[in-house]
């Protein structure tokens, strides 16, 4: 059974979680501020959430339809948020996602996370196209797409319902051939 691979940068390891990481998920997640600004992450974060998420990984991988990573410090091997890929493989691309916990904001390591995270997927899963989107109100996010490459692509407006609000999500996206000639 394949077996997600460890993805190595200068400050950080990516690795697949392991249940053990499940009281740090639900602790970082669990924030107000990370489901506020996520589409799929709720709040309260309840005990079970996070094993439950947890165990869905592996099967997903081997289906070809997810990739997602525990970002930890390689200095303390501390867990300190999740970068993945949902996978369509059918059309060669992926949609990047992403948190950091709160403690962590601001030291760039969503963007070092999210530069293995596009290597990974045109590398290894030779896809064509890799996109993300975030709420306008957490233009934090779109900071990161822009410092990945990324190229902005629309706003859909009033595209998704979170909290009983409908929110505008932009789009950025990055080709196989545009991150290439990047790197």
């Amino acid at each position: 059974m394949p077996q997600l691979p460890i993805l190595k940068t200068q400050r950080l390891i990516l690795r697949p979680f392991r249940m053990t990481d499940a009281p740090d998920v639900q602790r970082l997640a669990g924030e107000r501020a990370i489901a506020d600004t996520t589409l799929n992450i709720p709040h309260p974060y309840e005990d079970g959430m996070a094993e439950q998420w947890i165990a869905t990984h592996q099967p997903k991988y081997v289906a070809g339809e997810l990739a997602n990573y525990a970002i930890t410090l390689h200095s303390t091997k501390e867990l300190i948020g999740v970068v993945g890929l949902v996978i369509d493989t059918r059309a060669g691309r992926a949609e990047l996602g992403y948190w950091i916990g709160v403690p962590y904001w601001g030291c760039g390591y969503c963007t070092e996370a999210g530069q293995a995270i596009l290597t990974f997927g045109f590398t290894e899963l030779k896809l064509n196209r890799i996109y993300a989107t975030y709420f306008t109100r957490n233009p934090a996010s779109g900071r990161v797409m822009q410092k990945l490459g990324m190229t902005y692509e629309g706003t859909l407006r009033q595209h998704v319902k979170k909290w009983g609000n409908y929110e505008d999500l932009v789009i950025y996206g990055i080709l196989n051939e545009e991150w290439r000639k990047r790197t």
